[in-house]
């Protein structure tokens, strides 16, 4: 009778263990840890702020000569004034002008907006190159100045075309997706303010 109790005891308690295990199996196979990655790439408020403080993001340079003359009508005789101006005309964005959401991220995708591309510096013509190529006659500081200011628009009408414009904003698109490829973006949209799409 004995024998027969341990027995009994001894099956109750398997079948104890089993229904144990059985069920401690199932429990852990419904908390299973599972590891997922996250492949979006969000830019920080720092990133965005340190690209925009660039400033000024010149992407196409375009070095001129003019050569600009003047001929001031006498009773005797003409006096002539001709002179060469060196400059560099650059073209670009202001990245302290874009507006706000001016990246916008999906995913892999990013589109950025850019301001309008322009002429970066007004200042572009370098007066300490600037050669006098014939003279004769006395000449003023005004009649001077006004034939620096013709060179200015001469150089301006020459070098701020549709194509330069063109060529600036394909060097733009570049520099950008180049960067944002970097930063992991597969797909990159870079867009002008003020440009045709």
């Amino acid at each position: 009778m004995k024998k027969r109790y341990q027995i009994i005891v001894g099956v109750v308690l398997i079948g104890i263990v089993v229904c144990a295990v059985s069920w401690l199996a199932g429990a852990i196979k419904q908390s299973e840890i599972t590891v997922a990655v996250d492949d979006r790439i969000n830019f920080t408020p720092e990133q965005i702020t340190s690209i925009k403080a660039i400033g000024e993001w010149e992407f196409l340079a375009i070095a001129n000569e003019e050569l600009v003359d003047t001929i001031r009508k006498g009773i005797l005789r003409d006096d002539h004034l001709v002179r060469v101006y060196y400059g560099t005309i650059r073209l670009g964005v202001n990245m302290h002008q874009v507006e706000p959401g001016w990246i916008t991220t999906t995913d892999d995708s990013i589109v950025v907006t850019l301001p309008r591309i322009g002429l970066l510096d007004s200042d572009f013509i370098d007066e300490a190159r600037t050669k006098s190529f014939y003279e004769s006659g006395k000449w003023s500081h005004k009649d001077r100045e006004a034939l620096y200011r013709k060179a200015y628009r001469m150089m301006l009408h020459h070098c701020v075309t549709p194509e330069n414009l063109l060529r600036a904003r394909q060097s733009g698109e570049e520099q950008f997706r180049n960067m944002m490829k970097a930063m992991g973006y597969q797909k990159v949209r870079v867009r002008f303010n003020g440009a045709a799409e």
